[in-house]
């Protein structure tokens, strides 16, 4: 059996302490019901209720519910129930691009880029693209997946740089981000008249 050298040790123990946060926030979310309390009614409340704050509030909990491995999805909802459609986009926007670069930094700072050691054949042709064109591979990882939660993790654990990130993000969630509220609102419409 190899040694294991003390860099590899290290990567294993940042990968602990990111899967001890992964599950303590899952945990306590869990004891304390604030998973129950996660409800499309429940987080504009909160958001209302934070009056001039409520930009942060939103990008606060944005981010924690993507480190907690809400779908990001979600809060583009929330934006748009809370706000009309076009400040709803703005603000789902915005609040998107911060709150992937805030979970792309602690993921990264607390886990590392143990995605760079790679040895798998599959695995390490994938994110040779990444590393070839990381800002185009970042924009079209977007646009497919937006903001799901194994991504958000998988894109801040390879060696992909918080500028590349961030730029990438910003491209690739655009059009999602409108097509989420503006067909959103087309949904709404159509419930409201099957309500009349």
């Amino acid at each position: 059996m190899p040694a294991v050298t003390p860099s590899r040790s290290r990567t294993w123990l940042r990968l602990a302490a990111l899967a001890l946060l992964l599950a303590g926030g899952w945990w306590l979310a869990r004891v304390t019901g604030l998973s129950s309390q996660l409800t499309t009614d429940r987080l504009r409340e909160t958001v209302a209720a934070a009056g001039g704050w409520a930009l942060v509030v939103f990008v606060a909990l944005f981010a924690v519910g993507l480190l907690v491995q809400v779908p990001g999805v979600v809060f583009l909802l929330l934006a748009r129930v809370v706000w009309g459609p076009l400040e709803a986009f703005l603000i789902g926007y915005a609040g998107a691009v911060l709150a992937s670069a805030i979970v792309f930094a602690v993921v990264r700072g607390i886990g590392g880029a143990p995605l760079a050691e790679v040895r798998w054949p599959p695995a390490k042709a994938v994110l040779a693209g990444l590393e070839r064109r990381p800002v185009l591979s970042v924009a079209l990882l977007r646009t497919v997946l937006i903001l799901t939660p194994p991504l958000n993790y998988a894109l801040a654990l390879s060696k992909l740089r918080h500028r590349d990130h961030l730029l990438g993000s910003a491209l690739g969630l655009l059009v999602p981000v409108c097509a989420v509220m503006f067909l959103s609102e087309g949904a709404l419409a159509l419930l409201r008249s099957l309500g009349n």
